[in-house]
């Protein structure tokens, strides 16, 4: 799976610089917002909490807000944002500009809820939410439980648009060279060890125990 033709030279990312998400098209957004500069978040007195009347439920909807084909979002009470291309910081900064003309000074906080990358191989088929920025390779793989015995550490691939990578997790100088940044979208293979003895026994065990059930049958009916 995911085969790169012989004489092909595969592109291996070395190191990749830390950076900031950036909002693209068709990505759901969580937003809070603060008064105050977000001084309920701390209070470290509670004496805010306790001014706050108790609620019997929760009777505010937290929903997630899409980012447009136009990179455009929609929020209540400041209207349509364009943010496609700004990093969360730079979204926030303007979100805070807009609730101001509204709130005290504004605190908000604004975070991305469907981003994930694909594991297939060896761990199986998993989807791991990046819940941060700035995920590696291997905080990847051990969200996905690791790598068994059956995997090979050496020849793990990743699939980034039209771009192949493979890191080579089996040495201490293979994980300081192929532990590389995650990014949304990003699809880990990690090739299993292939054992033909075992794999043709379960995959013609069935048909082996049938053949062995009629030849005992004809034997018997042949001593009769």
């Amino acid at each position: 799976m995911f085969k790169v033709g012989e004489g092909t030279v595969l592109q291996q990312k070395v190191e990749e610089a830390e950076k900031n998400y950036v909002i693209q098209r068709n990505d759901l957004l969580k937003l809070k917002v603060y008064t105050s500069k977000g001084e309920l978040i701390i209070d470290p007195d509670l004496k805010l909490l306790k001014e706050i009347p108790a609620q019997t439920g929760n009777l505010r909807a937290d929903p997630d807000y899409l980012v447009d084909i136009n990179g455009v979002v929609k929020f209540p009470m400041v209207g349509e944002l364009k943010l496609e291309g700004l990093t969360i910081r730079q979204a926030e900064a303007i979100l805070q500009q807009e609730f101001s003309q509204y709130y005290s000074d504004p605190f908000v906080i604004l975070t991305y809820t469907n981003k994930r990358v694909i594991v297939l191989g060896d761990p199986g088929g998993q989807l791991i939410p990046l819940v941060n920025e700035n995920v590696s390779l291997v905080e990847i793989l051990a969200a996905a439980k690791g790598l068994s015995n059956n995997a090979k550490a050496h020849n793990i691939r990743v699939l980034r648009d039209d771009q192949v990578f493979v890191a080579d997790l089996s040495t201490i100088e293979g994980y300081r060279t192929s532990n590389m940044i995650m990014q949304p979208g990003d699809i880990v293979y990690v090739e299993p060890i292939r054992r033909p003895a075992s794999e043709a026994l379960r995959d013609y065990g069935a048909i082996a125990s049938i053949l062995t059930s009629l030849t005992t049958l004809i034997v018997v009916l042949i001593s009769l």
